[in-house]
């Protein structure tokens, strides 16, 4: 874990965390200890739970408890041990957080449902998790939300290297570790087509897969057509598959309906972050029968003799069945630590009671701890080339719109923004200008030579101002401050 190590080097005298102390609720790995290890390194005091109940590795626990970093988690927890961990990090004698870091959001859930006057002493929140971000959105929305919280999982690096690099290669993994599944020619749908949906499709495809997307989001579905897959609807290929992969952060995207179609033999699995995207608990009937073939692996048997192979119980599998590589961790457990300084050493008002993201500042730099591992030599701008671009030659380098892979906004986005409000100006509509009025009741209607009133042709402005906002702005939710000087970037 190239980055994290280098991060604790450069700070460790400064003790940015001097007086922090973190609850945390991740995955409990050799990787997490390294994080753990790193907090406690730059002046924190830590509690652990794990965010999964499966994922949890004894060894790694023990030695952590061993060193004296308190650690509540075992493997194969119930979903009552789960909470009594979690309960346990936050409610002891002497010692009482000032920082969250979550995965998932169930600490946040916890604290606020048993404990919400701890929140008085809370200066900031951190959610690496595409289920956590959308509490925290929620809350923030409702107006529940009290406290700083930094979106961790929608920064650049987290995205990409973590969400997208990291799942293209566990989904194979686990599935080989789990099932010893021969990949060629099989049929496989994978439900979402966000940046995890994307890594699994792209390992799938280059094993010889034939790969399926189910998607909701009419932009991520043309990026799936646009890549080669075909877009379906799960019920038209439900029966035809021989694995399912779920990674769409939902609940229920999977039902006892759709498992009752699927063939004898076929794989059911989860990438997402949430144990609700399968429906499992609709398999637990009398009329079913569970054979445990081998740890995180399921048989479950249907009365005609049809079986499906259920993997971690609907858990996230690439952390059940497998790991995950220590290189892209050490990239998120960087911006963790960072978002954690930002937030634990920011000056009262920097942050209100919203959700941000990590500033781009910091992004970069996560990036370039990482770069010497494959002896990368950035270049330098010149002062005549810094001028000319209109950027610092210390970065950041990239406005808040531009899109790291994946669909892109930068010029473009802009460019339709501009015409879009030069169109808005114009009370009717040239001649001969056909177009298709996307709305109830006038969909697939022509109008062509003739002029329209402004009512109609300004919906269809609008509508293509909110598609080019959507693409080209930050999704944050309040300001999006200048990162501080931290003295590590």
């Amino acid at each position: 874990m190239p980055g994290i190590v280098a991060l604790r080097k450069r700070a460790t005298e400064d003790k940015p965390l001097k007086g922090a102390k973190i609850v945390g609720c991740t995955h409990i790995n050799a990787q997490t200890a390294v994080l753990i290890e790193t907090l406690v390194e730059l002046g924190a005091s830590v509690r652990w739970a794990a965010c999964n109940i499966f994922s949890t590795q004894n060894e790694v626990a023990a030695a952590l408890a061993e060193t004296g970093h308190p650690v509540f988690a075992w493997r194969g927890e119930s979903e009552e041990d789960f909470w009594w961990c979690i309960d346990r990090c936050l409610n002891t004698e002497n010692w009482q957080p000032n920082m969250i870091l979550d995965d998932g959001g169930d600490t946040t859930h916890l604290m606020l449902k048993k404990y919400p006057a701890m929140f008085k002493m809370i200066k900031g929140i951190c959610e690496e998790s595409v289920t956590g971000v959308h509490r925290l959105y929620q809350l923030s929305k409702a107006g529940k939300l009290t406290v700083p919280a930094m979106n961790v999982n929608d920064s650049v690096t987290k995205t990409m290297f973590d969400n997208l690099y990291s799942c293209r290669e566990s989904i194979i993994d686990s599935l080989k570790r789990a099932t010893d599944v021969m990949f060629g020619g099989k049929q496989v749908v994978v439900c979402g087509y966000g940046e995890v949906g994307k890594g699994c499709c792209q390992a799938l495809k280059g094993l010889g897969c034939t790969v399926y997307v189910t998607e909701i989001d009419p932009v991520c579905a043309l990026q799936a057509c646009m890549d080669g897959f075909r877009m379906v609807k799960l019920s038209e290929v439900i029966r035809q598959v021989d694995i399912l992969v779920t990674a769409t952060g939902n609940k229920n995207v999977v039902t006892r309906d759709h498992m009752d179609k699927m063939k004898n033999g076929a794989i059911v699995c989860n990438m997402g972050h949430s144990n609700t995207e399968i429906d499992v608990n609709s398999l637990r009937t009398p009329d079913l029968t569970w054979e445990k073939v081998r740890s995180q692996v399921d048989h479950v048997l249907w009365p005609d003799g049809k079986r499906i192979i259920l993997l971690a119980e609907g858990r996230l599998v690439n952390l059940s069945c497998s790991s995950v590589p220590s290189f892209v961790v050490s990239i998120t457990s960087c911006t963790q630590a960072l978002a954690l300084i930002e937030l634990f050493n920011a000056p009262p008002g920097r942050y209100k009671s919203d959700v941000y993201l990590l500033p781009k500042k910091m992004d970069e730099y996560v990036a370039s701890l990482h770069l010497p591992t494959f002896d990368a030599h950035l270049t330098e701008l010149s002062d005549e080339q810094a001028k000319y671009m209109g950027l610092n030659k210390a970065g950041p380098f990239k406005p808040n719109y531009y899109r790291f892979g994946g669909c892109q906004a930068f010029s473009s986005g802009v460019l339709a923004l501009n015409l879009c409000t030069v169109l808005l100006a114009v009370p009717v509509m040239p001649r001969g200008l056909v177009a298709r009025l996307c709305e109830p009741g006038r969909a697939g209607r022509t109008i062509g030579r003739s002029k329209v009133k402004m009512g109609a042709y300004a919906k269809l402005c609008v509508a293509s101002v909110l598609i080019s906002v959507a693409l080209a702005l930050e999704p944050v939710v309040g300001e999006d401050p200048l990162p501080r000087d931290t003295g590590l970037v």
